[in-house]
């Protein structure tokens, strides 16, 4: 007997891959009978009709958690499929994650795709190549060990034949993976840089985006924000907005305005109007600038956590090492404004969606909305700007807040350039004080490293609360979720804080701060960013007072085979020299920097090498070349990964070099491009990665392993080039020119 689940799936496949409208879908319930310790996601999805379908018609349908938002996850998880089924890639159909027809995977974040989705993927494939062969042997009177498979045809020695879909039914499937058949060994697929799936669209102007889709009928909608956070409507002209050509409502519920029109540039209209004749009253309780709030981070009340401690008799310390390191607020800066479209028909509401995690983002939708959770369809449409937590999560709400008011017309809520920048969640600002002592021979005997943050997750999905934006400025609002870590080893604002480096004596300690200015979440890497930076400076200074090369100095400290290889392989890549001197160039001051981490001490193993060549006069500072190397063991597609480096590589370099959230007591200062620098493509950086296959070894998620020993490396390459450190992010041409200033007078 099939549950709610298996009939919604059954639905949703004969539907146009999800398209269709109006269907009531039912809850994901697999969950409540999961074993204990299976891989990845099946812990949460263990039925193998969760992840796949064997079609009539030779297709096999494949349902995953994990969405696509340009890391070409798509393609990857085609090819586990493929791999494991032995059949060609053509033969495959992406169902675009859904609520009550996807397996729920949570979020699509922390480079686990392929570590916890693929593998659960690779499983249930293995489990159903052998479901299959079981029955082919049955059928065909041939020992399972004398069949071979080819794209889905199974053959006996004689010729015999009998094909994956003329076999499956709709009851093969329906049971637990097991996960205890053999993977395979040999791949066909797995390790080829086969061609992304999702690029052909992207580059050829076709649809791609949820920004680009077009249903029959469709409105668009515009929300008018405060001027600040907690800012609350005292007063609003609704009556004359109405009046203006093509508005077809203007949708008030407490202070979340929105006005909805017949064309996109009408409703732009209108809220331009709603901006100038609405009154507000504001909070007025910002901090006066970012030097302000790191004034004050020191003196809030902070959940305080010992994440590491180590004391063990070592040699005296012959040297101390302190410093204290900061990163500001960083906005995700998405290309593309978030967008979501939504329809209210026959009591249901659907949203398509760029959301990172259609469960969890469905979980406080039933809590904002009021609705029960099989009358809410969250369906992914990937979006032309994504990753972390920007406004993707805030505008699906949007959009049904509106879809809800006028039933059975498809609403188009767009965020402006504006609404992006002021109001998305930012990665959190931090500060680091580190503490390192040495002994005669150049060891590393006592290791503290203190930081202070707010909370690096504000996603959705959370028990209590409603982390949604609009929610808390309804007329019956909502308050958000409690403040909290993610629990080590991959920890949240502490990611990265426990080095992989092996010291006798060790403390680090997380103060977690509740109060939080300005609206922080999820921004790639969440604290490792600035905790390797933090760390691998420190790193820095040792090797330079303990009179040792860094890259041997790294060595030294380093029991870890894996880490050790990816630290020699970069100083080969970049024909590193022994101590690094800085030198000029045309005038230029020109320094070299290395650094390493293994992302959450978990994922993949990252080292790299950074040259910069700094004007004197200007302080601008060049990256000439990034050079890393990357172990993330079974890699599944070199292209791919190579791109999700490569990718760190340069926006590490814009954070690094640029970005910095203004702000001050009347509310966020950046609106557009102008007020927030990022890299221009003018100064990217030459970047050479080269990858560390470990075919023996699991694959590990790679998206976000390159950023923090990036920054590292290019602040270290700057230390170099100007003989004295900058401790503070951005390393701006300003902080630039104040050192060599500094450097000048101390001479």
């Amino acid at each position: 007997m099939m549950n709610s689940s298996h009939i919604a799936r059954r639905h949703f496949l004969k539907s146009s891959l999800g398209l269709a409208i109006g269907f009531t879908w039912a809850p994901n319930l697999l969950s409540q009978s999961a074993p204990a310790a299976l891989p990845g996601s099946l812990n949460a999805n263990p039925k193998l009709d969760s992840w796949l379908h064997v079609q009539p018609d030779g297709k096999v349908v494949v349902l995953a958690g994990k969405v696509e938002f340009g890391q070409g996850i798509t393609t990857a998880l085609m090819q586990i499929v493929a791999d494991e089924l032995e059949i060609d890639m053509s033969r495959i159909v992406m169902i675009p994650t859904t609520t009550g027809v996807s397996p729920d995977e949570g979020v699509t974040s922390g480079s686990q795709s392929i570590e916890y989705g693929g593998i659960a993927l690779r499983y249930a494939a293995a489990d159903a190549r052998e479901l299959l062969l079981e029955r082919a042997s049955s059928k065909l009177h041939t020992p399972v060990t004398e069949l071979k498979i080819r794209d889905g045809e199974i053959l006996t020695p004689h010729g015999q034949a009998a094909t994956y879909w003329s076999l499956a039914d709709g009851e093969l499937f329906q049971r637990p993976v097991s996960a205890k058949v053999a993977l395979k060994k040999r791949h066909t697929t797995i390790g080829q840089s086969i061609q992304r799936v999702d690029i052909p669209a992207k580059v050829s102007g076709k649809p791609a985006y949820v920004q680009d889709m077009k249903m029959p009928g469709m409105l668009h909608a515009r929300v008018i924000r405060p001027p600040a956070p907690r800012a609350a409507i005292m007063s609003v002209d609704i009556g004359a907005v109405e009046k203006m050509p093509g508005v077809v409502a203007v949708i008030q519920n407490g202070s979340f305005l929105a006005v909805v029109a017949a064309r996109e540039e009408q409703a732009i209209q209108a809220r331009e109007f709603l901006k100038k004749n609405t009154k507000w009253k504001m909070a007025d309780d910002l901090p006066s600038s970012l030097s302000s709030w790191f004034q004050q981070m020191k003196q809030k009340p902070a959940v305080d956590t010992t994440v590491s401690l180590k004391q063990n008799s070592v040699n005296p310390a012959t040297k101390v090492l302190s410093a204290q390191f900061t990163k500001p607020f960083i906005a995700h800066a998405s290309i593309g404004p978030s967008c979501a479209i939504a329809l209210m028909k026959d009591g249901v509401i659907t949203a398509w969606t760029h959301s990172q995690g259609m469960y969890p983002l469905k979980t406080d939708l039933v809590k904002t909305l009021g609705l029960p959770a099989d009358k809410i369809i969250c369906i992914h449409q990937e979006g032309s700007g994504m990753y972390g937590q920007n406004g993707a999560d805030d505008v699906a709400l949007d959009a049904m807040l509106i879809a809800k008011a006028l039933p059975s017309k498809p609403i188009r809520v767009q965020w402006m350039r504006e609404d992006e920048f002021k109001w998305e969640p930012y990665g959190s600002a931090m500060i680091i004080n580190m503490q390192a002592s040495l002994d005669q021979e150049g060891n590393i005997v006592d290791w503290t490293h203190e930081l202070w943050s707010n909370t690096h997750s504000t996603r959705p999905g959370e028990q209590t609360g409603d982390n949604l934006l609009a929610s808390w400025y309804l007329e019956k609002p909502f308050k958000p979720s409690p403040v909290k870590n993610i629990p080590q080893p991959a920890g949240g604002s502490d990611r990265n804080a426990v080095p992989l480096y092996v010291f006798p004596n060790q403390k680090v300690v997380n103060h977690l701060l509740s109060d939080m200015p300005l609206r922080v979440s999820a921004l790639r890497t969440l604290g490792a960013y600035a905790n390797i930076f933090a760390v691998e400076s420190m790193m820095d200074d040792l090797a330079k007072a303990a009179k040792i090369d860094p890259i041997q100095f790294r060595l030294k400290h380093l029991q870890d085979s894996r880490a050790r290889d990816v630290i020699t392989h970069v100083g080969k890549m970049a024909a590193w020299q022994k101590t690094p001197s800085a030198s000029r160039k045309n005038g230029n001051l020109c320094g070299r920097g290395m650094a390493f981490a293994k992302y959450k001490n978990m994922s993949v193993y990252v080292a790299c090498v950074a040259d910069v060549e700094i004007n004197p006069k200007t302080g601008k500072i060049l990256v000439t070349n990034l050079y890393a190397a990357a172990d993330g063991g079974l890699t599944i597609n070199p292209d791919g990964f190579k791109n999700q480096i490569e990718g760190g590589l340069v926006q590490t370099t814009s954070w690094t070099l640029f970005e910095s959230v203004p702000f001050n007591r009347d509310g966020i200062e950046v609106s557009s491009w102008a007020e927030y620098p990022i890299l221009r493509f003018s100064d990217v950086p030459n970047v050479h990665v080269e990858i560390i296959n470990r075919e023996n070894e699991k694959s590990l998620g790679v998206g976000e392993g390159s950023q923090g020993p990036g920054c590292a490396a290019i602040a270290n390459a700057v230390a170099n080039a100007l003989g004295q450190r900058i401790f503070d992010l951005p390393l701006s041409a300003d902080r630039v020119r104040a050192a060599i200033e500094q450097s000048k007078q101390a001479a």
